[in-house]
């Protein structure tokens, strides 16, 4: 059964009109990506170079998570959110590596609505999924089989107790969280500061389900997170 997955009202405070897309798609046909999604993929990084043919730092919606990560004590130049670190390496003419099909439906959708997109396979303990600020006792195992690190004090953070799944709110997802080929159940999140339309996050909530049923098969449902509604109890498929 997927866990409560719910967004702490201080995140509101700090950062007013913050919303965060969420697809819940489960029983998915995970796998090597087809050649119809990289080509996708393809046409997405082209019109991304076109679309932003100077320094990504000054786009609207980078900008943006660069103030966002200033807020909360990351220097951008060092910490940079997802969608900038992916449209960095496509803007310097990168393609971008094919990992399976969910992560490249992530990317895609990324860089085509310029918002940070993160993949979560459903965490296997019971606790309620949260993005919130860090605690003391948080814990982060780097993806890379690194030793086990402690969350900067106030760090935005999605958690689940005291795991963190990631860190500086878009940055680094944790070693427990990768997408792998055998992955059937995720939730997609899609994030957006004040400044994006609602439209553009239905608009990419939509694509992701679209590619998902097309590419993975499965059953999608769809919700958005705000100060209005900030937690979801989703029932099982």
């Amino acid at each position: 059964m997927p866990p409560d997955y719910r967004i702490d009202e201080e995140i509101f405070r700090l950062y007013p009109g913050y919303r965060r897309g969420l697809v819940l798609a489960q029983r998915l046909r995970n796998g090597p990506s087809p050649a119809a999604l990289i080509a996708q993929l393809r046409v997405q990084e082209a019109a991304l170079r076109r679309e932003v043919p100077g320094n990504p730092a000054e786009h609207a919606r980078i900008a943006a998570w660069r103030e966002a990560y200033r807020r909360f004590g990351a220097r951008p130049s060092e910490f940079r959110s997802s969608v900038e670190a992916l449209a960095r390496r496509v803007l310097r003419g990168d393609a971008l590596p094919s990992i399976n099909a969910l992560v490249d439906i992530g990317n895609l959708v990324s860089i085509r609505y310029l918002l940070p997109v993160g993949v979560h396979p459903i965490p296997a303990g019971s606790g309620p999924l949260c993005l919130r600020l860090s605690a003391p006792g948080d814990s982060f195992l780097p993806p890379d089989g690194g030793a086990a690190e402690s969350p900067e004090r106030a760090e935005v953070v999605f958690a689940q107790g005291s795991a963190v799944l990631t860190r500086r709110w878009t940055w680094r997802q944790a070693a427990l969280t990768l997408t792998l080929p055998e992955t059937c159940a995720v939730f997609f999140n899609i994030d957006a500061l004040q400044g994006v339309a609602d439209d553009a996050v239905a608009a990419a909530t939509g694509d992701i389900v679209n590619l998902v049923q097309a590419h993975c098969g499965g059953e999608t449902r769809t919700m958005q997170l705000d100060a209005e509604h900030p937690s979801w109890d989703p029932l099982p498929c």
